[in-house]
């Protein structure tokens, strides 16, 4: 008896394994870009798509011309089948269900876009244009125009765009994986700018993750969505050569520069409480800026965020202007505004921590990506957030770009670095047991060091025009000194000594300061340790701490007068200037991100001289070199009055070489002295060139008669002086 042959079975040149089909359809698959597109098979060509909906499908050319019929190996829509073409090359299907009629371009007959040499920079970390290769870009490939998706997830099992251009279909663009870099990169044909996305993730262990943003998108939803929106690029004639010229070759540290500290959304808002748009807000507060003299504007930060009250403190979208304001193109139009009228933008910018909201950088890729997986390194106490992991090549290149991204495309003037004290220590607001030690058993963190240097080193080389300001409240060496120094590199550094003494002193009543006069004298002690910005910002007037207005002891009158006297004193004392929103005028009012500041003030008289006041010190400050030129220098500033602790009198001398010097002198009582003498280095006359006690400011009026006379007895030149009631005068010579 025979036995029978097998049968074999004959496979047509494009047909595969059912388990293959099945993995395409279920989005399983480890490479779909070894399956879909065309491939050589012997001596022709196949194509293979899967488009869900589909009877019927015909692959064409990009020009249009059929190139083969394919046959459905799948009812859910897998087609397959020969085409007649000479190479490997770009095709699109003309799909068909019933009457309906669609095309649909492969995108994974498309070739990658990035290149080795974008995988070995990414690697060694010195990729500095991320931004020009990460995210969404809308981008011209082997002949068809579409957008470039490429986001880093190293341990992701598989990864795919989704959005409305694909129904979030996770199965329709799965991404191509580069692993020597551990990007996941697909060109998208046919999608057009404007659209919204989000990355389907699946994670090492096959768990699909909640959808995520894109950590590189340059825009995004307005909140409550969260998804990312593939943008255009950015498009904006630039009028401020004069501006980054003037910035990029003058010394900062001699220059005058007086910041107004400014949350976007509660400056001023509309009638009907909404917010003004970018280009509302350039009608609006870049006029106010330049009458009331300020060199620069800080925004808190206006990068994407989901939750209003964190004020763009924990930010999701590091790349994206946020949505409440506008598209991105207003946010550059806003700062071209501004620098065509002289005035920089300074942006807070927080790579201290990034919130935990399921949508963001949190477990990106099912793993610790940004973060430490370890929370006593990777958790911030403070703000349930977590911390980036400073020791990783990729997260350090990714916030360094960052930096270099909003210089490069918005042309900022400066980043403001939120809590770099947080930063340098491991054992920030944390107990024992609660922090892990560095190599040498230190609390130092040496890897936020690094990327601190590294942030500094790179954006003075590219941006030479930038200045860097850091928010750190410690004693840490070195803050604002260059690296090749052992300094962290930084620009400025805010004197949160200066703001906590001189407030103290301030908030006390009149009668109690004699004890307490080394609060003002104190600071002149590490005055020129750093360069210094010294700060009356948001965080002082809020959480319960009321407005600077009302901190001040005494009436209503003497409140006023204090405040004048205060401001005056900071713009008199060595160290460029920031004052937060509404502290101009003293609102009353704790300050809210919920509302617009309270403009109705200023019809009022006390109100309204005290912004007379803030705008003539700004003008005073930026005319007179003398106060601005020296302002990090020993050699700009000069004690004539430091001990007269029984009347709270302080003077001393501002100067700088072949400038005529000011004199500032401060009564911080309400007593009114009369003839009270005050040593001068030139004997001749000196004009008053400001009095906080004047008329117009809202005070008594009391004063010099706008000159005092300086005369040489006995070897010692001095001027009897009229000190008005809780007040500070400047003086400069005549001749």
């Amino acid at each position: 008896m025979k036995t029978p042959k097998a049968t074999l079975e004959v496979r047509l040149p494009w047909e595969i394994s059912a388990d293959e089909i099945a993995a395409i359809l279920a989005g399983s698959h480890s490479n779909p870009f070894a399956v879909l597109g065309v491939h050589k098979s012997g001596d022709g060509y196949v194509a293979r798509c899967f488009i869900p909906g589909a009877e019927e499908v015909t692959a064409m050319a990009l020009d249009g011309s059929a190139i083969g019929e394919l046959s459905r190996q799948h009812p859910d829509g897998f087609f397959a089948g020969q085409v007649s073409v000479t190479k490997l090359q770009p095709v699109r299907y003309r799909a068909r269900r019933g009457d309906a009629e669609w095309a649909v371009t492969d995108p994974y007959s498309f070739g990658p876009v990035l290149g080795p040499m974008d995988d070995y920079y990414v690697r060694e970390g010195s990729h500095l244009r991320l931004f020009d290769k990460m995210g969404a870009h809308w981008i011209k490939h082997e002949g068809a125009q579409g957008i470039h998706f490429a986001v880093w997830a190293p341990n992701a099992q598989r990864v795919s765009v989704v959005g409305d251009f694909n129904g979030w279909d996770g199965r329709r663009h799965v991404m191509r994986f580069r692993s020597g870099a551990g990007i996941w990169e697909i060109f998208a044909p046919d999608v057009p700018t404007d659209v919204a996305y989000k990355f389907e993730i699946r994670g090492h262990d096959g768990v699909l993750l909640p959808l995520k943003a894109d950590p590189f998108a340059r825009r995004s939803e307005l909140r409550p969505k969260t998804a990312s929106v593939a943008a255009s690029e950015l498009l904006q004639e630039w009028d401020d050569e004069a501006h980054l010229k003037h910035w990029s070759e003058t010394d900062k540290r001699r220059q005058p520069i007086s910041i107004y500290e400014v949350h976007a959304g509660s400056w001023q808002r509309r009638d009907d409480g909404t917010f003004l748009s970018w280009d509302e807000l350039a009608s609006r507060l870049i006029p106010y800026c330049v009458d009331m003299g300020f060199t620069h504007i800080e925004f808190l930060p206006i990068t994407e965020h989901p939750y209003d009250p964190s004020w763009g403190y924990q930010t999701t979208g590091l790349y994206a202007p946020t949505a409440r304001f506008g598209e991105p193109e207003g946010f550059a139009r806003f700062v071209n505004g501004c620098h065509k009228v002289g005035i920089g933008v300074i942006l807070d910018w927080v790579p201290a921590h990034f919130p935990t909201d399921e949508h963001g950088l949190g477990w990106f890729d099912g793993t610790a990506l940004y973060e430490h997986e370890d929370p006593r390194k990777g958790f911030h106490p403070d703000w349930n957030t977590a911390i980036y992991n400073f020791g990783r090549t990729e997260v350090i290149s990714y916030l360094v770009n960052n930096a270099l991204y909003w210089a490069e495309k918005f042309h900022l003037d400066g980043l403001r670095v939120d809590a770099v004290a947080s930063m340098l220590y491991l054992d920030y607001s944390r107990k024992h047991g609660e922090w892990i030690p560095n190599e040498y058993g230190g609390n130092e963190n040496l890897e936020a060091v690094r990327f601190l240097q590294n942030m500094n080193t790179r954006i003075y080389a590219e941006h030479p025009g930038v200045m860097t300001i850091a928010e750190e409240s410690t004693s840490w060496p070195k803050v604002s000194q260059p690296v090749h120094e052992g300094g962290l590199g930084f620009g400025f550094k805010w004197n949160m000594g200066f703001m906590h003494d001189t407030l103290s002193y301030m908030s006390r009543e009149p009668i109690h300061r004699k004890h307490h006069h080394n609060e003002l004298t104190f600071g002149l002690l590490y005055a020129y340790s750093e360069n210094f910005v010294l700060p009356l910002s948001h965080d002082e007037v809020v959480h319960g701490k009321g407005s600077l207005i009302a901190k001040m002891p005494g009436d209503d009158w003497q409140k006023f007068a204090n405040l004048r006297a205060y401001y005056a004193f900071m713009w008199g004392y060595p160290g460029k200037k920031l004052l937060f929103m509404g502290q101009e005028f003293a609102q009353w009012a704790e300050w809210s991100e919920a509302k617009s500041l309270d403009w109705n003030l200023l019809q009022y008289r006390m109100h309204e001289g005290m912004r007379r006041l803030v705008r003539d010190l700004n003008l005073t400050y930026r005319s007179k070199p003398a106060l601005h030129a020296r302002d990090c220098e020993g050699d700009g500033f000069e004690w004539l009055i430091a001990d007269d602790h029984e009347n709270s009198v302080f003077a001393w001398i501002r100067k700088a070489p072949g400038e005529k010097p000011v004199a500032v002198i401060c009564n911080l009582t309400p007593v009114y002295r009369e003839n009270y003498t005050v040593r001068l280095p030139f004997e001749g006359r000196w004009r008053e060139i400001l009095n906080t006690d004047a008329d117009i400011y809202g005070g008594s009026g009391k004063g010099n008669g706008g000159r005092v006379q300086a005369v040489n007895a006995g070897g010692n030149i001095a001027a009897s002086i009229t000190l008005p009631p809780l007040a500070t005068i400047m003086l400069e010579p005549e001749n």
